[in-house]
């Protein structure tokens, strides 16, 4: 019934009927083709007497039959199309959550929705957000002692973040809780955040502050404390943003909050004066566990800043963090306090200097769920292995329509020191990690040549399940690794697979969806990917299923016909630098496509500059999710873009003695 299985968040399932003798003998059972765009699709479905209730792109909901995947009812709240640019990392969802009669979502425009579970009918919906200002909800709600709790994006769009708690059956706000101090002129919402504030220099509120709550909770029935993962600074430079320095509370950090007060009783910080995107919203994990002889209730986490941390979930404290993937913006953690010993080289906007970081933004481990086995006592983690070049952004200014950030995106400006070219290609790879959260080290590893993959379940058969982004559903022996079994999903998947039992059989689901790869485009020498033309789907799968996927074709690669590229080298500067700003985040760094929205270097529209003037400045593709830019790129600034999109066609093609 909640989105991690239970308040715990383990994402372990005590059932057991398919287990390591029969996991080979999986079949798919059932599938939904989901009625959206082939966006991102990263929901963890809830099964609920024979009734699965999952979520897709646009922040759609499906009623599913649970035995059959038939279609119930569906609900589509009509997210502005244009509120898509707001979205950091792509339209998507992750879920709903539900108490007595009712399912309830976020919507990406900021709303929070209550449907009637049997009819998909409105109960009731409220705007949890500014409109004015750029926020957005992908995450799920979770429902603690009748109050819907819910967070938000947007930091890297200049918000400030808090989480909300509204009654279940009116929908009326009952507290909120800030994670950032705003302005101090002003009274402060609570009284700890005037000791935060304390811990912020400048004029941080005018650039909104950050510490934007976007996905992960946890609750403690016995404790009656709920727990909450906190975002990044806004902007991520803290140069910029606290120019004084200073540990910004509460970015990157988990927060113990009473659930009928939003009262604050203790925080743990993870990354102190957070500058790297270093967020503490990963997934949180309750359990108990032996630590030198003692039973110790613990809050687990592995966020993005690269170390696996075991707190006490009763006052905060420091129990053990260790990396679980290389790390070199810091050389430890303090055992005594649990700060991070940096690597005074990484504070990128203090130095002024860049820094090649391991790991960058995307975090050694990001939203995807891990899984903890009370069985084996072992974490089931996803792991992104990637560096990323910090450049300080000596001109940076506030931007309405654009990230962000405070450094410069544009990572030519990096030394090209062959070896940390060497260095961020090694790692850019992903794999899955079974840790010991006692001893603090890796049990077993499955490696992947992609650094983007699901998340994962455990079960009791001594099962660990995982999608990966090359479009495989796979099964692995708990204890030692072992791949036992796999099914092809023809779409990448992301989210995380469920386990559930409906009239004596037990199903395992999993939404696929996250484009797909078909090699490399003609002459091309990077990683170039093409979406697969199959919908996003709920696939289920038995002992007994008797299923199948229809065949697909890989679809034609399109044909790289740019117009002659013959703009000027500083044209073609200028016009990286305005990619990057404004496009890159969604378009792929370098015009190269991450494989879910359009690779613009094979854009019909570079061979029609009023037509890509159109597009850009005026918004013809609103419906689509784009924005007009016209309000801060200029018609000029525009032709610029298109010229650096056609130099990159042109660097995509066969290098020929023609061309």
């Amino acid at each position: 019934m909640s989105h991690g299985r239970t308040y715990d968040e383990q994402r372990f399932s005590p059932l057991k009927q398919i287990d390591t003798r029969n996991v080979r003998d999986l079949k798919l059972a059932w599938h939904y083709d989901i009625p959206t765009d082939a966006r991102g699709q990263e929901a963890t479905p809830l099964v609920i007497d024979g009734v699965m209730y999952v979520t897709s792109a646009w922040s759609k909901v499906f009623a599913l039959d649970a035995r059959t995947g038939a279609l119930l009812w569906q609900y589509d709240p009509a997210v502005p199309r244009e509120t898509g640019v707001n979205a950091c990392c792509d339209v998507v969802n992750r879920g709903v959550a539900a108490w007595k009669g009712k399912v309830y979502f976020g919507t990406l425009d900021g709303r929070l929705v209550a449907l009637d579970a049997a009819t998909g009918k409105l109960a009731w919906e409220k705007m949890t957000v500014d409109p004015k200002q750029r926020y957005t909800i992908t995450g799920a709600p979770r429902i603690v002692k009748g109050k819907v709790l819910i967070g938000n994006g947007g930091a890297e769009l200049g918000v400030r973040g808090y989480i909300s708690a509204y009654d279940a059956e009116s929908g009326e706000m009952a507290w909120r809780f800030y994670t950032v101090p705003g302005d101090p002129s002003k009274p402060f919402e609570a009284p700890i955040l005037e000791k935060a504030a304390q811990t912020w220099t400048g004029q941080w509120w005018k650039l909104g502050g950050g510490g934007t709550v976007w996905d992960s909770m946890a609750y403690d029935p016995k404790l009656d404390l709920l727990y909450i993962g906190v975002g990044n600074g806004s902007p991520w430079n803290r140069k910029i943003r606290s120019p004084g320095g200073g540990d910004n509370l509460f970015l990157s950090s988990i927060v113990a909050l009473r659930p009928d007060t939003g009262e604050y009783v203790w925080h743990f910080q993870t990354t102190p004066g957070e500058t790297w995107d270093f967020t503490a919203t990963q997934h949180l994990i309750l359990a108990t566990l032996k630590i030198d002889g003692q039973d110790r209730d613990v809050i687990m986490q592995a966020p993005k800043n690269g170390f696996f941390y075991v707190i006490d979930r009763k006052d905060g404290k420091f129990i053990s963090a260790q990396p679980f993937v290389t790390v070199n913006w810091a050389t430890g953690v303090d055992p005594a306090t649990g700060r991070p010993i940096e690597n005074p080289q990484s504070r990128y906007g203090e130095t002024g200097k860049p820094w090649l970081s391991m790991p960058g933004p995307g975090g050694a481990h990001n939203w995807q769920p891990m899984s903890f086995s009370p069985l084996t006592g072992l974490v089931y983690l996803p792991v992104t292995e990637m560096a990323f070049p910090y450049i300080p952004d000596a001109k940076f200014k506030q931007r309405s329509l654009a990230w962000n950030v405070g450094i410069d995106l544009d990572a030519g400006s990096m030394p090209q020191d062959p070896k940390i070219i060497a260095d961020a290609k090694e790692h850019l790879r992903g794999h899955l990690a079974a840790w010991d959260p006692v001893a603090q080290k890796e049990v077993w590893r499955v490696q992947y040549d992609e650094p983007w993959n699901g998340g994962v379940l455990s079960t009791a058969g001594n099962l660990v399940f995982q999608g990966t982004a090359m479009g495989d559903f796979v099964a692995y022996q708990a204890d030692n690794g072992s791949r036992l079994w796999s099914a092809p999903a023809q779409a990448g998947i992301v989210a995380a697979p469920i386990t559930y039992e409906v009239g004596g059989v037990q199903y395992v689901a999993v939404e696929a969806g996250w484009g797909g790869v078909f090699g490399l485009a003609p002459g091309e020498v990077t990683r170039d990917k093409h979406t697969r033309t199959n919908p996003p789907r709920v696939l289920a799968f038995a002992l007994n299923g008797a299923d199948s996927l229809p065949d697909i074709a890989a679809p034609p690669l399109k044909a790289l016909n740019p117009p002659p590229d013959k703009a000027s080298a500083a044209t073609i500067a200028a016009g990286k630098a305005l990619y990057n700003t404004y496009c890159g985040t969604c378009h792929g760094d370098a015009a190269v496509s991450a494989g879910i929205l359009p690779d613009l270097r094979y854009a019909a529209a570079l061979n029609d500059d009023k037509q890509f003037q159109q597009i850009v400045h005026d918004g013809a593709l609103q419906g689509n999710g784009m924005v007009a830019f016209g309000a801060e790129l200029s018609a000029q600034d525009i032709d610029k873009i298109r010229a650096y999109l056609i130099r990159r066609a042109h660097d995509a093609m066969p290098k020929t003695a023609a061309n």
